[in-house]
């Protein structure tokens, strides 16, 4: 089943988890430091919280569509590239407390967008920095820099 993401900037996570949690009639799925994220069956998405001081509250963090293998990840980044986007792609990625292959595309409003599947659970938080020898784009609270996408588009 593929479900649609959407990731958002929050102050106080434990209020957002509250929030949520009685809008969805659900428990999060995962909540660690900074972190909290919703797998909702009806309707289905997956609601990513981000603590993220730095961001207006309630403000778009990015947007994604979770998958099941790493083929349909492959599949949508063939798909993307066949049709004129900027992509970025990231194998065994370690972000959001899930190691992750995904690839990355900027909608027209600059918004971010990502095709994703997870591969295992992992210890790195949203907002931790990249080793500096790390060679896969950043964490999706880092985004790739897709500057100039909206220019290389095709619609």
């Amino acid at each position: 089943m593929s479900r649609v993401q959407i990731a958002l900037n929050v102050s106080d996570l434990e209020e957002a988890i509250g929030f949520y949690s009685k809008l969805f009639a659900t428990a999060p799925a995962k909540v660690r430091p900074g972190y909290a994220n919703f797998a909702i069956a009806e309707p289905p998405l997956k609601l990513v919280l981000i603590e993220n001081a730095d961001r207006p509250p309630g403000s778009l963090n990015h947007l994604g569509v979770e998958v099941e293998t790493t083929e349909q990840v492959t599949a949508a980044h063939a798909r993307l590239a066949a049709a004129g986007l900027t992509t970025t792609v990231e194998h065994q990625t370690e972000c959001c407390y899930a190691v992750q292959d995904k690839v990355w595309a900027h909608g027209p409003g600059g918004e971010p967008w990502e095709v994703y599947t997870v591969l295992a659970d992992a210890n790195r938080p949203a907002d931790s920095p990249r080793p500096e020898n790390h060679t896969d784009a950043a964490c999706c609270a880092e985004r790739p820099d897709l500057a100039g996408i909206a220019a290389n588009r095709t619609l």
